[in-house]
């Protein structure tokens, strides 16, 4: 038996090597570690500091690459919590980014308004092609995932949007983040407040902008809301919405 050549061997090794690279490729780090350094050294009390993202982007960066790695037929090997808890941390880890490289600005809808704003963008890569984050919100997981309690998980940098959380959504907790979120938001008395005298219920325009995800999933927006009120609410309540505040979500607002 003759020996192997080095040439041979060399062949070898690189298909192996070549090999290992198109798993890594497609293969996402389910804990998130380079998003969660993110979230730790940037987000305080739900606002973010865009300046220290601007400043040093590399663990951003680096986990939206590995996002845009993820094929179609890996995401679809996933259990439904997998596939969602992804989807919610790649929309809210592209819009932190988004501002990131546009930043200072005083809100996200100052962000290309001479072509469509923000949302209309084609920033996300998925599955090789290139989605904005309307689509990805409304083409992708609302569409797919009936969940009306993604609305308070789902950050749009603004000050009147659901705070941000300093940890990545985890499939094995996700139920559990999802219900804690979606209390928090409901109890922020700047956004949602119950007059049980007059009868009346104030809350914020996201129960108006998709108020057929709540009516699909409880019958009602009244109904949906009404556990996280003591149940206190009835048909005879008048919803009235708050003023939905888009001034960024900015750490150095609150320094200022």
């Amino acid at each position: 038996m003759k020996p192997c050549s080095s040439s041979f061997i060399a062949t070898i090794l690189f298909v192996l090597l070549l090999n290992n690279q198109l798993a890594t490729a497609d293969t996402l780090d389910q804990s998130n570690g380079h998003y969660q350094k993110v979230l730790n050294a940037y987000v305080k009390d739900g606002l973010f500091d865009y300046s220290g993202l601007k400043s040093d982007p590399k663990d951003l960066n680096q986990y939206l690459e590995q996002t845009a790695s993820i094929s179609k037929e890996t995401f679809d090997g996933w259990s439904r919590n997998e596939q969602l808890a992804f989807l919610i941390n790649l929309y809210n880890a592209q819009t932190l980014n988004l501002v990131a490289e546009n930043y200072p600005v005083k809100s996200i809808k100052d962000i290309a308004g001479d072509s469509g704003g923000p949302w209309e963008q084609p920033i996300v890569t998925l599955f090789g092609e290139k989605l904005t984050l309307k689509s990805l919100e409304n083409e992708v997981i609302r569409k797919n995932y009936p969940e009306p309690r993604i609305h308070f998980v789902l950050v749009c940098a603004a000050v009147g949007c659901p705070k941000l959380i300093n940890e990545p959504y985890k499939p094995e907790i996700l139920d559990k983040q999802l219900e804690i979120q979606t209390n928090v938001f409901l109890k922020d008395s700047d956004k949602n407040s119950i007059d049980t005298n007059n009868k009346i219920l104030l809350l914020s325009p996201i129960f108006d902008w998709y108020k057929e995800d709540f009516i699909l999933q409880s019958g009602s927006v009244i109904e949906f809301v009404n556990p996280y009120f003591g149940n206190e609410v009835s048909g005879e309540f008048k919803i009235e919405h708050t003023n939905y505040d888009w001034t960024l979500n900015d750490i150095s607002s609150k320094k200022n």
